[in-house]
């Protein structure tokens, strides 16, 4: 089965797909928002640092467990230690992919909402409209956020079942083109604003005395989270790679164009948040609350509105296509089902689990998990456990377990392509990325604060 494995059709659809693996709302929403939480500029420095120094690293080695197993997440494991216990990374990262998809497609939801809002002129068709109490309304209605998560998720589906090459690399080569080219058409809209270079100033101009020790970690996580590791997409991403696919320079090329998507988000979102006098650190508040504000001040407001969701709706989709992608292929190659099968289960175990996320901010309000809503059970429950656990072990997994000569073998392309800094790599796998991970992971469960007593 593993011969027959089908790949992508050419090496852009590699990097494409790969990218929009990566890039989703966590580019184009939340690095803005922790950008402005952390200080602006010191934060994105670090940031860089970080994605050059671990992302890459840990990207290229789920690459190589992906390809050399040619397998799913659990399979891969499965091949590569037969018989032990290392498979429940795997399990660790579909179940996770499976939890992040069922609560990301109630805010990927939100965005059709906001696109139809636009669209049917009821954003700013009425006067004196508070967009607080606007979204929180929408919000905590039961039927409507839990309509456009199905249909969001009718759209990842389809996607899915068309499969690799027909579905997940055409919609990658029609999606990642044109988010780049809204961005960039927001950007511009952005800086021709009035005040607009207190924005930039911010965004681009060191304040190193904001660096914290706090900040540097946020910085780490955000680089970790953004190239979506530990979650097995990468792993299974990787699995549909050809033998000829440059594994160590589609990383750079991943992780560049990533970074490139988030540093654009910033230059879109700062110059307009400073030109309206908003708080930068406004949060989970700036993309349905703050946001509409701006457009509202605008001309031809409904229309930078519509694009500006429209790129989001997009962003968010490249994510869900990837999560789904990670539960589809387990299910489909340790079940033995046809795809459009395997993706059907997926798609609706995701909805159903989707409904109470979605009713946490209406009905259901009063029910907790560990004093939190069920849907922030979810995003702390992933976010702050599952994924630094994943890759961390993902890290030591390659660093201790596999053969060096294989794993050079691999990364190498067999010999044809160089990798002169192969040592330092393993180094990195071995010791500076666990730890590394290990203190990002201990930082968000709090348990670093409570050892240094700060």
């Amino acid at each position: 089965m593993a011969n027959n494995r089908v790949t992508f059709g050419s090496k852009l659809g590699v990097v494409l797909a790969t990218v929009g693996c990566a890039v989703g709302l966590g580019s184009v929403w939340r690095f803005p928002y922790m950008l402005g939480a952390n200080g602006g500029a010191a934060f994105l420095l670090v940031y860089i640092l970080f994605m050059i120094f671990l992302g890459i690293p840990v990207m290229i080695t789920e690459f190589f467990i992906g390809r050399h197993s040619r397998s799913n997440t659990v399979g891969s494991f499965k091949k590569m230690a037969p018989g032990t216990k290392w498979c429940w990374i795997g399990y660790n990262g579909i179940l996770a992919a499976f939890l992040i998809l069922s609560y990301y497609s109630v805010v990927s939801g939100w965005t059709l909402e906001y696109v139809w809002q636009t669209l049917s002129g009821r954003l700013y068709g009425q006067p004196d409209i508070d967009y607080t109490a606007d979204f929180q309304d929408f919000a905590s209605n039961v039927f409507r956020p839990i309509f456009w998560m199905g249909a969001f998720i009718g759209l990842t589906h389809f996607v899915i079942v068309s499969g690799v090459e027909k579905g997940i690399e055409r919609a990658s080569k029609i999606m990642m083109p044109l988010l780049f080219l809204i961005l960039l058409i927001m950007c511009v809209r952005s800086v021709t604003l009035p005040n607009a270079e207190a924005g930039l100033l911010f965004l681009f101009k060191p304040d190193f005395s904001k660096l914290t020790s706090s900040v540097v970690l946020s910085a780490l996580g955000q680089a970790f989270f953004s190239l979506s590791l530990g979650m097995g997409c990468l792993i299974t991403y990787s699995s549909y790679f050809g033998k000829d696919t440059n594994m160590q320079a589609t990383a750079w090329q991943v992780t560049i164009i990533n970074t490139l998507v988030a540093v654009l988000a910033g230059i879109m979102i700062f110059p307009a948040v400073f030109s309206f006098g908003i708080t930068p650190s406004a949060g989970a508040e700036l993309v349905f609350i703050t946001l509409p504000n701006v457009f509202g001040q605008l001309p031809l407001s409904g229309l930078w509105s519509c694009i500006f969701y429209i790129l989001l709706a997009m962003a968010a989709l490249t994510s869900t296509i990837s999560l789904h992608e990670v539960a589809t292929a387990y299910v489909l190659e340790e079940f033995h089902m046809t795809r459009k099968k395997a993706a059907l289960i997926v798609s609706l175990g995701v909805f159903f689990l989707g409904i109470f996320s979605s009713l946490s901010f209406g009905v259901m309000k009063g029910f907790t998990v560990g004093g939190l809503a069920f849907f922030d059970a979810l995003d702390y429950l992933t976010a702050k456990i599952m994924l630094p656990l994943g890759g961390m072990l993902t890290c030591i997994f390659v660093g201790t377990r596999v053969d060096k000569k294989v794993l050079k073998a691999e990364l190498t392309n067999e010999g044809t392509l160089k990798f002169r800094l192969f040592g330092a790599y393993v180094f990195f796998m071995k010791y500076v990325a666990p730890i590394a991970i290990g203190i990002v992971f201990l930082n968000e469960l709090g348990i670093l604060k409570w050892i240094t007593g700060k």
